[in-house]
């Protein structure tokens, strides 16, 4: 392994995110910064670098202990790097959790895609059967 390799190869490498791509993108809107100085993609990092990821709500920290440009198993992922992130994130993060998005609660807001077509055949359904006994010519 080599001792510096680009911070969006690393990110990818150790599993941080899915693709390269969406490593170098997040570098590029000032997610990830090593040390204190915000990086980009082309950035190196090298052993013993903290390596901090925003991730909404919390941000985490990783020590650098190899570095690798090829992505790894994910057992092999402890022997390149090393959680440091603060117990208080983890905090933030379980916060976030239970006072976070519930979710839309049924019957409220607009309909989704079921509920339009469930919606919609009852209507055509209430309509054919109240027609049979409406006399529309008494209007």
């Amino acid at each position: 392994m080599a001792d510096q390799a680009r911070i969006d190869k690393w990110l990818w490498a150790v599993r941080i995110y899915k693709t390269r791509s969406i490593a170098a993108e997040a570098c590029k809107k000032g997610h990830i910064s090593i040390g204190d100085r915000t990086a980009k993609p082309a950035n190196n990092v090298r052993v013993g670098d903290i390596v901090n990821v925003k991730k909404a709500p919390i941000t985490y920290s990783f020590k650098v202990l190899k570095c690798a440009e090829n992505r790894v198993g994910a057992k092999l992922v402890p022997e390149l790097m090393e959680n440091v992130t603060p117990q208080e994130q983890y905090e933030i993060l379980e916060m976030s959790k239970m006072s976070g998005f519930v979710g839309r609660m049924r019957g409220t807001g607009r309909p989704t895609k079921k509920e339009r077509r469930d919606l919609d055949q009852f209507v055509d359904d209430w309509y054919d059967s109240d027609a049979e006994e409406f006399d529309f010519e008494e209007l």
